[in-house]
């Protein structure tokens, strides 16, 4: 009863087939509400189980996208595929948000950086590591949850996301939006960054010590 219901009046989640939340559904219909009144740019997040069969998630965003004749930005998560993904009905849409940003899978800059160094194969690759943080979707879709609490963390992430594509939009055209603080998504993002340089740091302290103990049995 409650996906029929949102299914019917929904806008802006315009498909929900994972979290089916009334309290969800409300915050992403109001920022949503708000985001067009003042700029004319809709904003519509789509949630779905799987994706059609044979069919790639840039395909069937090709094709939901043909319903919508406003300027059209479409945040879509398919769940059984892992996959998340930015599209627009008109690609000067671009400029108002940073897609690559929203989508990194890293959450600082330090981390970044971090990785950088752990990873990095070239110069070139070492500055790209460094430049590719700000995720505010996949530092959350790759956390842990513990049993029950799948749907939240997707509820999380995504309103997470969502938040922050209507604020750069907001912003590139010099308005402001009551609704959406996304404070429950950033204090999570917090956590994650605390525990990962919690890890770093151990490593650290466990690569000064071997240099120690090293250097002393010489």
């Amino acid at each position: 009863m409650v996906t029929f219901h949102t299914t019917l009046i929904a806008e802006y989640l315009y498909k929900d087939d994972v979290v089916n939340n009334p309290k969800f559904t409300e915050k992403i219909e109001n920022l949503g509400a708000e985001l067009y009144e003042k700029t004319g740019i809709s904003l519509r997040l789509i949630m779905i189980r799987d994706l059609p069969d044979g069919m790639g998630i840039v395909e069937y965003e090709k094709k939901i996208i043909q319903e919508f004749n406003t300027p059209t930005i479409l945040l879509v998560f398919a769940e059984l595929n892992s996959q998340v993904d930015i599209f627009v009905n008109d690609s000067s849409l671009y400029k108002h948000f940073d897609r690559g940003q929203v989508l990194s899978p890293v959450a600082s800059t330090a981390q970044a950086v971090a990785i950088a160094f752990l990873f990095a194969e070239s110069i070139e690759n070492f500055k790209e590591l460094a430049n590719d943080s700000g995720g505010t979707i996949l530092p959350l879709l790759g956390a842990k949850a513990k049993s029950g609490e799948v749907t939240g963390k997707y509820s999380a992430a995504m309103y997470n996301g969502y938040v922050d594509i209507a604020g750069q939009v907001a912003e590139s055209v010099g308005v402001q939006l009551k609704h959406g603080n996304g404070q429950g998504g950033r204090y999570v993002l917090t956590i994650i960054k605390v525990l990962f340089y919690g890890v770093i740091l151990m490593a650290l302290i466990m690569y000064i010590r071997k240099k120690i103990y090293n250097a002393r049995n010489k």
